[in-house]
């Protein structure tokens, strides 16, 4: 077992190098450092992408406001800007100090991408954002729209029976599909979800509803996406949302940075030296913590510390970055079977792109195990009133563990943070949960209870 190649080492000499590689083929909670993080400007200046790129998709999603109010009036509230509250979260923050024994210096809030207009998920950001890109450019090359024009002209028939010549294909775990699939059959195009064997029943029967062709595969994300790919190949009038390697999709998650920033301001929170921001976010093949952490470090640089949660089973962004391999590996060149019920987080391999990237920008890399997901579940709709789905609990654990952890201590004394942390603000990334159905919830819900009536134990 341990003489097993991986790229060029066999699995004993990757645990030689990375010792906690041990406990991660165990199916142990980790907390792990990036040893390649780096300041900022080095790491940006490795990166070709800049804020300005992040300008330029927050003016589109502008100049679509005017659609999406008119399409979806859910959006009127905020003029067709499709963005979530951010909440503090104190009595959450107490429960949790008593659970793992860990006093959190600081603030808690919890970013409720969760409760997204549309789709209900952060995927609402850079999913939504990569549709309304490929309409603008075929409207424009085709001469239907100027970028002066009210874009609420979009909802036309003229428009819908244009879109309606071009086809859409993704492949997704579920949510993922959904905001391209409501998005792109809203608009008049057709759209084809290659949806994996982890994607939940009710995600492909909504996707169905709304006029979705849903195709199913008996294995994971990377064949969905892989099928996906070859069949819009074969059709030059297919746009494929390429998860795993998409620009537009990272840029889209990346505007969310400067919205929170408007949003900390108006909660009188300041972000700087004496202030550090630490953002806790759910990662399956990482497009979407990707791209709001590249967000967030053009506005706040040394001064935000993102770090990426992932379920046990499925580290593939940990092991990429570990490894330095990113998406040449997979979960299971390691033995683990990428078998999670956080079914957005099940993804046995990550995104090279993202891995690559941001190699020098993510802070660190946690695992939570399913149990300690739905224990979470169940506390935070008990005591916030707030139903989340699992995958968008991988973040709730993530300060404490910070603090609980060894590594956790470390990066706070490797980075001279530990002065400060009392005036620290820990941001929770919910990523999904408010179009899950009422009896699903209730499972999950009664699945987090049971579990923590069988072990009143610290979490």
């Amino acid at each position: 077992m341990t003489d097993r190649m991986i790229a060029d080492k066999t699995l004993n000499e990757w645990i030689q190098k990375n010792p906690s590689l041990r406990n991660i083929i165990s199916g142990d909670e980790v907390f792990w450092n990036n040893p390649e993080y780096d300041t900022f400007k080095l790491a940006q200046s490795r990166i070709s992408l800049s804020d300005t790129h992040i300008k330029d998709a927050e003016e589109r999603l502008n100049r679509f406001a005017s659609y999406i109010c008119m399409v979806f009036p859910e959006t009127q509230k905020t003029g067709g800007i499709i963005e979530s509250p951010l909440i503090k979260i104190p009595a959450m923050k107490k429960r949790l100090e008593k659970e793992f024994g860990v006093e959190l210096f600081g603030i808690l809030l919890l970013k409720c991408d969760s409760h997204l207009a549309i789709s209900g998920s952060i995927k609402a950001r850079g999913g939504i954002y990569e549709v309304l890109k490929y309409a603008e450019e075929l409207a424009l090359k085709h001469a239907l729209l100027t970028i002066d024009d009210d874009y609420a002209i979009l909802g036309k028939d003229k428009f819908r029976k244009f879109f309606s010549n071009y086809s859409i294909a993704v492949g997704s775990t579920g949510n993922l599909g959904l905001s391209i699939g409501i998005m792109g059959a809203k608009l008049g195009f057709q759209v084809a979800v290659h949806m994996s064997s982890d994607a939940k029943k009710w995600k492909k029967d909504m996707l169905r509803q709304k006029g979705v062709t849903v195709i199913e595969y008996q294995s994971d994300y990377s064949q969905a996406v892989k099928e996906g790919r070859k069949q819009s190949d074969l059709d030059p009038n297919m746009h494929f949302v390429d998860d795993e390697n998409s620009t537009d999709l990272f840029l889209g998650y990346a505007v969310a940075a400067s919205r929170i920033n408007r949003q900390l301001r108006e909660l009188d929170i300041i972000v700087d030296k004496e202030h550090p921001l630490f953002v806790y976010l759910p990662c399956g093949v990482g497009g979407g913590p990707g791209g709001i952490t590249f967000g967030l470090k053009q506005l706040f640089k040394e001064h935000v510390h993102c770090f990426f949660a992932e379920p046990t089973s499925s580290p593939c962004m940990l092991l990429g970055l570990m490894t330095r391999l990113h998406n040449q590996i997979s979960v299971h060149d390691f033995g683990l079977n990428n078998v999670t019920d956080a079914d957005g987080l099940a993804v046995g391999s990550p995104s090279g792109f993202v891995g690559k990237t941001l190699e020098q920008m993510i802070s660190g890399v946690y695992t939570v195990q399913d149990a300690t997901l739905f224990k979470m579940l169940y506390l935070t709709s008990d005591i916030e009133g707030i139903s989340l789905e699992p995958s968008a609990l991988a973040g709730m654990p993530g300060a404490y563990k910070l603090f609980q952890s060894a590594d956790g201590e470390r990066y706070l004394e490797k980075h001279s943070l530990r002065r400060h942390m009392t005036n620290a603000t820990h941001i929770v990334w919910a990523t999904g949960g408010s179009m899950v159905p009422p009896k699903v919830m209730e499972t999950y819900y009664r699945k987090g209870i049971n579990l923590r009536q069988s072990s009143m134990r610290n979490i």
